[in-house]
């Protein structure tokens, strides 16, 4: 009756615990991001996928260093570690909550105090006329051997494990994730790169053009000097802008230097020339590319994505702090052959097994644990935060992007006029100052002022290039 009542109060417990409940700690559900249908008034809500690589990089050499680059880049390797790393703990999260089983052979002995229960009842049954002479207790030291199975299990009552789990899931996805982002920031910096070679290539070409004419209006000056017609003030002049022009082409060509090694780094490879086409810098266009609508950003981001993800993992610990207050269920059992003869542990009546079980809950620990909760509530509400951040800003790159590339056309389209202006300029100049209506100074400005201004048109369509790219990346384009 009595063995009834501890079974029954014992069956009461284990039901109030479970009656008891985790309540999840999620925050307020509130918007994440209020924004209009569209980006901008300039947006296209058409796009309803982003390209891949090969569609929106019509460049095979373009293409072909990007691949080299998703094999060897540095960075995307160890990120491909990291989702390493954490299929390492998926792989150890799955064997929680199943009974951990060991097999082992154990051999010890002790020996007892004369005067204590045990060393008194193992003297005593020296005496007995019950045991033959296998079971005879061996004197002073007494050996002991085992061989068989032990099992542990802890039976997840409140969930701990199971979130435990959940954490280790969202961790590994949020690892994949991460390294598409690392993905997508490699393939737009290696176009951003290659189309500034194109763009630098391009500006080469405009100074080694503006250097013959700078050289030929040096030696007509030289010529009308001889005859009279002019002075050395003149020379000095034309030949100072000559220099500037040659040092601008130093520093141009170690530009197109330092952008070839900034590929090469990132392809993780030594410095070398980037073999690549030769395009005119009018036929340099950048690819077109529609924003779509902003809900493709939860989708095609592989930080928000990611952020979202991590979020997820610390719900999961913050649960699982919880759940460390509550009381833990372990069975604990054992099945073998023991005996204190070496001889006799495989005899059949050595077999010997035990079952155990134990409900503990913390006591003196508590202020770890509640610790352990603190920090859990904060990393949860930070990743919540970086959840947001990671929206807000991702809504905000292609709202910028968009204005970029919009006004960045309408400047080119200035800028062009003001570049074939000009350049007409640089011949009437010439031909007045051949026929005495204008002097070298004027020649001088107007030649000046067409290669500033062809390095601002050049400029310009770097920064196109540059907003095209970064639109790509920022709508969440490069890693699929």
């Amino acid at each position: 009756m009595f063995r009834y009542k501890k079974g029954l109060l014992f069956a009461l417990v284990m039901l109030g615990f479970s009656a008891c409940k985790i309540k999840p700690e999620i925050p307020q559900n509130k918007p994440l991001l209020v924004a209009s249908s569209t980006f901008t008034s300039y947006s296209d809500s058409t796009q309803k996928e982003i390209p891949n690589i090969g569609t929106f990089f019509a460049d095979t050499t373009l293409s072909a260093l990007i691949d080299t680059a998703l094999q060897n880049n540095f960075d995307l390797q160890v990120a491909v570690q990291r989702v390493e790393i954490a299929r390492a703990g998926i792989r150890f999260s799955r064997g929680l909550g199943i009974p951990e089983v060991s097999a082992g052979v154990i051999a010890g002995g002790k020996k007892f105090g004369d005067y204590t229960i045990d060393g008194v009842g193992n003297y005593d049954t020296q005496f007995s006329t019950n045991l033959n002479d296998k079971q005879s207790i061996p004197q002073p030291f007494i050996p002991d051997y085992m061989l068989g199975l032990q099992s542990s299990w802890e039976i997840d009552i409140w969930g701990k494990l199971k979130s435990q789990k959940k954490a280790a899931l969202a961790r590994f996805l949020s690892s994949e994730f991460g390294k598409n982002l690392v993905q997508t920031q490699l393939v737009a910096e290696i176009a951003d790169a290659y189309f500034e070679l194109l763009i630098l290539d391009n500006e080469l070409d405009f100074l080694e053009e503006n250097i013959k004419l700078q050289q030929f209006s040096l030696d007509i000056v030289r010529v009308m000097k001889q005859a009279g017609e002019a002075n050395q003030l003149g020379v000095e002049l034309l030949k100072a802008q000559l220099l500037s022009s040659a040092a601008m082409k130093v520093e141009v060509n170690q530009q197109i230097i330092q952008n070839e090694s900034r590929i090469n780094f990132l392809m993780g490879r030594y410095p070398q020339p980037i073999k690549r086409p030769k395009f005119a810098w009018e036929k340099v266009i950048p690819p077109t590319l529609s924003a779509g609508v902003p809900s493709g950003l939860l989708k095609n981001r592989p930080d928000i994505r990611q952020a979202e993800l991590e979020l997820q993992a610390r719900n999961a610990d913050l649960f699982t702090a919880k759940a460390a207050f509550y009381p833990s269920f372990n069975i604990n059992a054992n099945l073998g052959l023991q005996s204190f003869k070496a001889l006799l542990l495989l005899n059949p009546a050595s077999a010997a097994y035990g079952l155990a079980g134990s409900l503990m809950a913390p006591i003196a620990n508590r202020r770890a644990l509640a610790a352990d909760l603190m920090a859990s509530r904060a990393e949860q509400k930070t990743a919540y935060i970086g959840y947001q951040k990671s929206i807000v800003n991702a809504f905000t790159e292609v709202y910028n992007y968009l204005y970029l590339i919009k006004t960045n056309a309408d400047i080119y389209k200035l800028k062009s006029e003001e570049v074939n202006t000009l350049k007409n300029s640089i011949g009437i100049s010439t031909d007045l100052f051949r026929s005495g209506r204008a002097t070298y100074l004027e020649v001088i400005t107007a030649q000046k002022n067409a290669l500033q201004s062809q390095i601002e048109l050049i400029n310009v369509k770097k920064k196109q290039y540059n907003a095209v790219v970064g639109l790509y990346r920022a709508l969440g384009g490069g890693w699929k």
